[in-house]
C-alpha cells in the first residue's frame, strides 16, 4: 500500500469513526427524550414507624400528609392501618392529614401505613390565556402567594436579583419564564454538603446548587419579589418502572398569569434540557401530589414553629418534636393494571 493509500485508508476510518459516533450520541439523545408520562394509575402506600417513644411519656401527637385530591389527580380506597385512633382532618391550601393523638400510657412506637390508589394526568394550563397580560385581582386573594416565607424572602439579594431579570413591563408569563431560565442557567443540582434540601432561597443564591426545594424556592422568592403569584407543592415522584421503593420527595412550584395558574419544574429541566421548554407550563403524571405551602400551621396546631413544608410525618412528644432519626419512613408504588 503506497503513502497516499494509507492517508485514505486512513481518513476513511477516521470518518467512518465520526458518523459512528455522532450516531450513537444520536441514539442516546432520543433515548433520554423520551417523552413524558401522561397518565400514571398506581397502588401507593405510605408507611411510617414511630419509634423509641419514652413509656414514661404524657402524650404523642402526629400529623401525616395524605395525597391532594384535585382535577389533575384522583385519589380512591384510601384505607389508615393503625393501632391506635387516628382521623383524616382537612387542613388549608386544600391539604389533608392523618391525626393521631395518645395520652399515657403511650405506647413503645407507633406504626401507621397508609395505602391508596392514585390516577394522576399531565398538568397543564392553558397557556394561550396564561401569556395574556392582563391585571391579577388586587382583592387578598394571592396574598398567601405574595407574601414572604421564612426561607422565601422577597428583599435584598433577591430584590437585586429580581431587578436584573428581565423586563418589568413584560407580561407575568414572560417575567416568569425569565425567572425559570435564570435558575436552571445558575443552579446546579447537587446534594453535597450541608444547607441543601430546606429551601433556603438565600442558600441557593449564595451557593448555586442545591435539590427540588432550593430550585424552586429561588423560583418563587424572585417571582414573588416582582409582584407574580407563586406557591409550592411537594411529593412523591414516580419511576418509569411498573413498581418501586421510593426513596425521597419531589416538589415542584407554580405561577399565576392570565388567569392561570401555571406549573413549573425547573429542577427536572436541569437533569433533562431536552424538555426545558415541556417543564416550563407542564408536570408529567411520574409524580404524587401530597401538600402545598410553606410555613404551614396545622389543624390541629402542634405546638412548635410553622412547618417549612409537610411531606414526612411531624411528631411531637410531650409537645416537642420526635428527632427524625426515631421516625423511619417507606414508599411504594405499583401499577394498576399493568
Amino acid at each position: 500500500m503506497t503513502i497516499g493509500d494509507r492517508r485514505a485508508a486512513s481518513l476513511v476510518f477516521r470518518l467512518t469513526a465520526l458518523v459512528l459516533t455522532v450516531g450513537v450520541s444520536a441514539i442516546a439523545k432520543a433515548q433520554s427524550a423520551a417523552p413524558p408520562a401522561l397518565v400514571r394509575e398506581v397502588a401507593f402506600v405510605y408507611h411510617t414507624d414511630i419509634t423509641g417513644i419514652d413509656p414514661k411519656a404524657r402524650h404523642v401527637e402526629a400529623w401525616i400528609a395524605l395525597p391532594r385530591q384535585d382535577r389533575f389527580q384522583t385519589v380512591s380506597a384510601l384505607s389508615i392501618d393503625c393501632r391506635v385512633p387516628i382521623e383524616v382532618i382537612d387542613q388549608p391550601r386544600g391539604n389533608r392529614i392523618a391525626h393521631l393523638s395518645v395520652d399515657a400510657p403511650v405506647p413503645h412506637s407507633i406504626a401507621v401505613t397508609i395505602r391508596f390508589k392514585v390516577r394522576r394526568i399531565e398538568e397543564t394550563a392553558d397557556l394561550l390565556k396564561a401569556k395574556r397580560n392582563t391585571p391579577e385581582p388586587r382583592d387578598g386573594t394571592f396574598a398567601v402567594d405574595l407574601r414572604p416565607d421564612r426561607l422565601i424572602p422577597i428583599d435584598g439579594e433577591i430584590a437585586r436579583i429580581s431587578t436584573r431579570l428581565g423586563h418589568g413591563e413584560a407580561s407575568a408569563y414572560d417575567q416568569a419564564r425569565a425567572i425559570y431560565n435564570y435558575v436552571i442557567a445558575n443552579m446546579t443540582y447537587d446534594k453535597t454538603g450541608t444547607g441543601w434540601g430546606r429551601g433556603d432561597a438565600l442558600y441557593a443564591c449564595d451557593f448555586k446548587k442545591g435539590n427540588c426545594t432550593d430550585f424552586h424556592s429561588l423560583f418563587i422568592a424572585i417571582a414573588r419579589s416582582r409582584g407574580i403569584p407563586a406557591r409550592f407543592t411537594i411529593g412523591f415522584p414516580l419511576g418509569s418502572s411498573s413498581s418501586g421503593v421510593i426513596s425521597g420527595y419531589h416538589c415542584w412550584a407554580e405561577f399565576y398569569a392570565g388567569g392561570q395558574w401555571v406549573p413549573v419544574d425547573a429542577s427536572e429541566a436541569w437533569k433533562h434540557p431536552e424538555l426545558r421548554d415541556y417543564y416550563f407550563g407542564h408536570l408529567d403524571a411520574n409524580r404524587v401530589a401530597f401538600t402545598s405551602g410553606r410555613d404551614l400551621r396545622l389543624v390541629p396546631p402542634q405546638h412548635g414553629g410553622p412547618l417549612n413544608f409537610l411531606i414526612y410525618p411531624c411528631v411531637e412528644v410531650n409537645g416537642e418534636p420526635l428527632p427524625p432519626s426515631q421516625i423511619d419512613n417507606r414508599f411504594e408504588y405499583q401499577a394498576i393494571g399493568g
